[in-house]
């Protein structure tokens, strides 16, 4: 009995842990939308053009956030993951109070950017610590709870903006500046984690890392586990890096799960869709039907690959997600070709991005903060996250080009084809990392 309570005890503080660094994606998916709502009313008080309106003061948190996924880690592997994800937290409210306050485009935009540093700083971060706090038979599950608060932060975020429309003079500022409270509550949660043991083994930290890992696993065998730690540790020589050849694998694996996450189409198809449903010959509806609808089923069906990513494995949600995403725009290119009209599209997009939650995004973050060595996995998230963004920075300012030339049915079908490739990659290369230790994991991929 005294066992068992312990080993519950110790979970307990693990999930709480785990949601305190995950509320980080919570912060992430809010910011990204909550500007969707401001958008027409900004453009309205300062009068911009359409040029500098969609690349400044719009776009200007995602270039941060490439710059926060390029730079990430190094405060991650600095200043030690618990403080990279406090500063992150300062970072959003900052951005999240200063861009409320704001009286110029300009000055608004500077402070969107220093919110996109923070998401893409999260994107490191977050998933490094609960992945090195994380027992292996959950890593994936708590990992995942990532992914889970960045969908419901998208939800909430369009709920908010729907509550406060009509709130004082200028609702935009009501808006943006509400996600000071949540950014305030996060930091003030982080504040109250330990800090990852594994990080802590690699400053010297040895007293510490033992704390926790007590904390984490009271059976743990202690002096063993930090033993481990270090003999892989110890593989670390200096100037050693992600780009030498015996990491050349894990790091191709980091590169094509984040190239097929937005050859997929996924932020293209999110920042437009209201153009897509007015291409498919829908009126008025399509706000609502972009929005909530979408964030309902995105919210569901992350749901199930949380459940299911420790119970079935990495490699079978992105089975389940790849033939998924090859119906579902298949369907989406031929109703262009055929001029399905209705509601034929909006059904197959909503397949399309249950076929994301319970795949690429239930998996992607989890799967690239497991695959390198402990000493690199700041750095390997890194290169994941930075070719991720990059790619989500692109595609979508491609997308109004690609539809009045080659046309939507054509932009579908070639989206249909990247993930035909995606299930190549995922039969004939994708590791199963289900359940097994970090260290175990690195050696079997380093040994190929």
């Amino acid at each position: 009995m005294g066992i068992m309570r312990s080993n519950n005890t110790s979970n307990n503080k693990i999930f709480f842990w785990s949601i305190a660094a995950a509320l980080a994606g919570f912060l992430f998916g809010f910011d990204t939308v909550v500007i969707s709502g401001a958008d027409q009313q900004l453009q309205e008080l300062w009068g911009t053009s359409n040029a500098f309106h969609g690349s400044v003061v719009m776009a200007m948190a995602l270039w941060g956030t490439v710059l926060g996924a390029v730079t990430g880690s190094i405060p991650t592997n600095k200043l030690g993951r618990k403080n990279s994800l406090i500063l992150i937290g300062l970072l959003y409210f900052g951005s999240a109070l200063g861009s409320a306050l704001a009286n110029d485009p300009l000055t608004f935009a500077i402070l969107r950017f220093i919110g996109g540093i923070g998401v893409g700083v999260s994107t490191i971060a977050a998933p490094a610590y609960v992945s090195e706090i994380a027992p292996a038979k959950d890593r994936g599950r708590l990992v995942s709870l990532y992914q889970f608060n960045i969908v419901l932060g998208i939800l909430i975020a369009f709920l908010s903006n729907y509550l406060l429309r009509d709130t004082g003079n200028e609702p935009w500022r009501w808006m943006l500046g509400v996600e000071a409270i949540p950014a305030l509550i996060y930091t003030l949660f982080v504040f109250t984690i330990p800090e990852s043991p594994r990080w802590l083994i690699s400053r010297g930290k040895i007293s510490k890392a033992e704390a926790t890992l007590k904390k984490i696993n009271p059976d743990l065998n202690v002096r063993e586990k930090i033993r481990e730690i270090k003999d892989q540790s110890q593989t670390q020589r200096s100037g050693e890096n992600i780009f030498m050849k015996k990491y050349r694998f894990p790091l191709l694996l980091a590169f094509l799960i984040a190239f097929f996450n937005q050859l997929s189409g996924i932020n293209a198809f999110l920042y437009y869709a209201p153009r897509i449903f007015e291409e498919a010959g829908l009126g008025e509806n399509t706000a609502l039907l972009s929005s909530i609808g979408i964030g309902a089923v995105n919210l569901v069906f992350t749901l199930f690959g949380v459940f299911l990513i420790d119970r079935i494995g990495r490699k079978k949600l992105m089975y389940i997600g790849s033939i998924g995403y090859i119906i579902s725009l298949s369907l989406v290119a031929a109703a262009f070709f055929l001029n399905w009209g209705g509601y034929f599209v909006p059904i197959f997009l909503f397949i399309f991005i249950a076929s994301h939650a319970i795949g690429q995004g239930a998996v992607i973050w989890v799967f690239i903060s497991e695959i390198f060595p402990n000493h690199i996995r700041a750095s390997g998230q890194a290169f994941g996250s930075s070719t991720h963004w990059l790619l989500a920075a692109i595609i979508p300012s491609l997308i109004p080009y690609l539809f009045s030339t080659i046309g939507a049915g054509t932009v579908f079908a070639i989206f249909a084809f990247m993930m035909v490739l995606q299930l190549m990659f995922v039969i004939f290369m994708m590791p199963e990392t289900k359940g097994i230790p970090l260290e175990k994991l690195s050696e079997r991929l380093f040994n190929r």
